[in-house]
């Protein structure tokens, strides 16, 4: 079972299948999506990716957290992850995904660094990866408040340039 969090503003609780329409309708914005590479145009292949990814036993201490704002403890915001790569490992990925109605609150960073600490303090990660569409600004803006740091470019299947971030245990000791 994953842990809970509350930071300032915002509560994170392990993601179930009651957040599975507001994950859908989120996913459902283009703006949303636009530099996720994700089974978006088909209906029904889309609904079995969320519940797969919702349902999907990971490997402890890893999963999928929804983000909630204290002042609206019942209106689904967003989600942070801490999965394996691609679904598979070995590297372990860290990303996040908000409803539009939330950017440029910083909901994104705040949520994201206690599942930061968690992965380092409770799961004993050694490090995380995220790959980033380069257009995608404001993702690479979260991934380096939270401490991440560019290691180098690539390219996704359909060919789409990344930016590849990571951050080690060491790096978050450091700034600890």
């Amino acid at each position: 079972m994953l842990p809970s969090f509350e930071t300032q503003r915002l509560l994170l609780r392990p993601r179930t299948m009651a957040d599975f329409d507001a994950c859908l309708a989120m996913d459902r914005d283009p703006d949303v999506t636009r530099y996720i590479r994700g089974p978006w145009a088909d209906p029904e292949e889309h609904k079995r990716f969320l519940a797969d990814r919702i349902q999907r036993q990971w490997p402890a201490g890893q999963g999928y957290w929804s983000i909630f704002a204290k002042e609206t403890p019942t209106e689904f915001l967003g989600w942070v992850l801490l999965i394996p790569y691609d679904g598979v490992g070995p590297d372990i990925d860290i990303g996040w995904r908000l409803r539009r109605i939330t950017w440029g609150k910083g909901y994104a960073t705040e949520a994201t660094l206690p599942v930061v600490a968690h992965a380092f303090d409770t799961v004993k990660l050694p490090r995380l990866v995220a790959d980033i569409d380069v257009r995608n600004q404001p993702s690479m803006r979260v991934a380096e408040k939270i401490g991440m740091k560019r290691v180098g470019d690539g390219a996704f299947e359909d060919g789409d340039p990344f930016k590849a971030y990571v951050m080690t245990a060491a790096d978050f000791a450091a700034k600890a």
